[in-house]
């Protein structure tokens, strides 16, 4: 059932992941605009620091409800009305006059950008054959840094040639056109939900009331330990990005400069994901590569950001360390979504344990940037950045052995497939 509708041309699951991507856009439409935003509207560098994770409050607090509602609402219902969300928030937030009124907008960025997000690797589930599916979640792990490439290379350029207002209508707009051709292309999923297997008791519909799987989500520890390594590896993977432009607008390269190689910086972290998909379908240990992702994310951040202003590696070098800390952790991602499907306590919460993860996920890019922005304005400069993406790759390599040994436990069985 991985065709496209009939007329439609495309692969459903590239359209989803393409809404993903529209969905993207809006967390990485902002740092391009930063500079320019602190000038217009006064914001202050802490204020830029929640302004980037303002987008992961709705995910931070919701993350979990939305995961549960997915299956009651419809997943692709979710997601068009998430990307409707997103497109009327980003619209009205052209016409923001300070900078209270923008976080406010962002925040409602959020709720639509968790809407759209949420329900998507369970919509997968249900549209491939279960010997793709790992390749197709690595696939929609690229989402993120896919779409956050995009707007930090286009953000610059279509911001110096109009406004900054212009650039949020534009990924408006974006967004609204991939509400009509998400819903227009990909089937509704409530007829292609998979039975559960044998004695999952998914006959009996009482037993999947949204308490029983809250329940069963939260009483679990592959659901905890999933959030909770996303948690760590997203906060210092925005931080980083997220303050780029920043980073080398101060150094003194111009808009554009700090966009291509910002967005570079972000793509890039898309091989790390389509590579996890692969090795996953050919048989590498997750755990293995949830240990590279975090190892060379905080080894990567030392060589970048180690003694920013004494000495040091050459520029050049700083560079390729970015670039490093963003493709080999761009594993991570990929091998949590495959590991939130296989590590699901049933069939019916594998949406809401990914809306735990997301939670989770929002919690991290949530106060990531902050953090790291606090740091730096007490310290003078972005020389001490390393010290709080080093906890969190710390943090990561401890759950990455405890995942590894709850894949190893005789309890733990594989999900029936979804498709």
């Amino acid at each position: 059932m991985s065709g496209s509708a009939p007329g439609k041309g495309i692969d459903p699951v590239l359209i989803v992941i393409l809404a993903g991507v529209s969905a993207a856009l809006h967390v990485g439409k902002l740092p391009p605009a930063i500079p320019v935003l602190r000038d217009a509207l006064g914001v202050t560098l802490v204020q830029a620091g929640f302004l980037l994770s303002l987008v992961q409050l709705a995910g931070m607090t919701l993350g979990l409800a939305v995961g549960l509602a997915a299956d009651g609402l419809g997943l692709k219902r979710s997601m068009v009305a998430g990307l409707l969300i997103l497109s009327t928030a980003s619209a009205l937030g052209g016409w923001a006059r300070d900078a209270a009124t923008l976080l406010v907008l962002r925040a409602i960025e959020g709720f639509g950008f968790l809407l759209a997000t949420v329900p998507a690797p369970s919509l997968i589930r249900l549209l491939v054959s279960p010997r793709r599916l790992a390749v197709m979640l690595g696939l929609w792990g690229t989402y993120m840094p896919f779409g956050a490439a995009v707007a930090l290379l286009l953000g610059p350029v279509f911001i110096g040639a109009t406004s900054w207002q212009a650039w949020w209508w534009l990924l408006a707009a974006t967004s609204f056109a991939a509400t009509l051709w998400l819903a227009w292309a990909v089937p509704a999923d409530r007829h292609r939900r998979a039975p559960a297997g044998p004695g999952s008791a998914a006959h009996a519909g009482p037993v999947h009331a949204w308490p029983q799987r809250l329940r069963q989500t939260l009483t679990a520890r592959g659901p905890w330990l999933v959030a909770f390594s996303f948690a760590v590896y997203s906060g210092q993977w925005l931080a980083v990005i997220g303050f780029l432009p920043s980073i080398y607008a101060q150094a003194g390269l111009s808009g554009a400069a700090t966009g291509a190689l910002t967005a570079l910086a972000a793509a890039i972290n898309m091989v790390g994901n389509i590579a996890s998909g692969r090795l996953l379908h050919r048989g590498a240990r997750a755990p293995v590569l949830l240990c590279a992702g975090f190892v060379t994310m905080g080894l990567g951040t030392v060589a970048a950001f180690g003694e920013l202003h004494g000495g040091g590696l050459s520029p050049l070098l700083r560079y390729a360390a970015v670039l490093l800390f963003s493709m080999i952790g761009g594993v991570i991602p990929g091998t949590l979504f495959s590991l939130a499907v296989k590590l699901a306590p049933s069939e019916r919460t594998v949406s809401t344990t990914v809306g735990w993860m997301q939670q989770w996920s929002s919690f991290g890019q949530f106060i990531g940037p902050p953090l790291v922005a606090w740091v730096a304005s007490r310290v003078g400069g972005w020389q001490w950045t390393w010290a709080v993406t080093g906890a969190c790759s710390l943090l990561g390599l401890a759950l990455a052995g405890q995942i590894g040994r709850l894949l190893k436990s005789p309890a733990h069985l594989p999900l029936p497939s979804g498709h």
